[in-house]
């Protein structure tokens, strides 16, 4: 069912999350990928008020808002997922260096041209063969970074799969559907199509993804 348009992104998506997840926590955060957890282990463990209003990425870029909300409500998933050192300051990784330490050296070395581009990368829950990669940079109408696939399993690439965290942890959730097959369905999406065009033009040239040939 399709959510009415001031539901269906930014804070309002996440806020939307946030109430699925709290009916049932436990519950594996990525279905098809056991391994990556439950969206809650414990209770929910959110960033001190403090540290959440100070964060800026290190970049200096700002939290997209959807990441500020989430984070106001629980840190744990993506401390599982290695976003955070001591005192809740953020660990990015260039895309080559996050390539490298999932896949190995051998595959994730044909990602490393792009680490100049794509220099502050966070890993996300989902995937077998290939990884999910939010990466900042510009921004979309909702001040979101877009999230990407990452493919070793032919010819290693990188493309857009979602507008934001906003839609990743939606459709985690249950809460929106891709629908279509490959990676980058949501470009045909009405609601989420025109913010998958703008990261589309902003980091492909108005392509959907790049083939990494290292």
């Amino acid at each position: 069912m399709a959510l009415p348009t001031a539901a269906a992104h930014g804070v309002a998506l996440t806020e939307r999350v946030i109430a699925s997840v709290e009916a049932d926590p436990s519950r594996p955060v990525v279905a098809s990928a056991p391994w990556a957890g439950p969206w809650v282990s414990g209770a929910p463990a959110p960033l001190p008020a403090d540290a959440s209003a100070a964060a800026v990425l290190p970049s200096g870029r700002p939290l997209p808002p959807s990441l500020r909300r989430w984070l106001a409500y629980d840190s744990g998933l993506l401390r599982r997922f290695g976003w955070f050192g001591p005192g809740h300051r953020f660990t990015p990784r260039t895309l080559g260096r996050l390539a490298r330490d999932e896949f190995g050296d051998g595959w994730g070395a044909c990602f490393e041209p792009l680490s100049a581009r794509f220099d502050e990368c966070f890993l996300l829950p989902g995937g077998s063969d290939s990884r999910r990669v939010l990466a900042t940079g510009s921004v979309d109408a909702y001040g979101e970074y877009p999230v990407f696939a990452l493919d070793v399993d032919d010819l290693p690439c990188v493309e857009l799969m979602y507008p934001g965290l906003d839609v990743y942890l939606a459709d985690a959730a249950g809460i929106v559907t891709r629908g279509g097959p490959g990676y980058s369905a949501l470009v045909d999406d009405p609601e989420y199509g025109p913010r998958m065009r703008t990261h589309a033009r902003q980091v492909f040239a108005g392509g959907l993804g790049e083939e990494c040939l290292g």
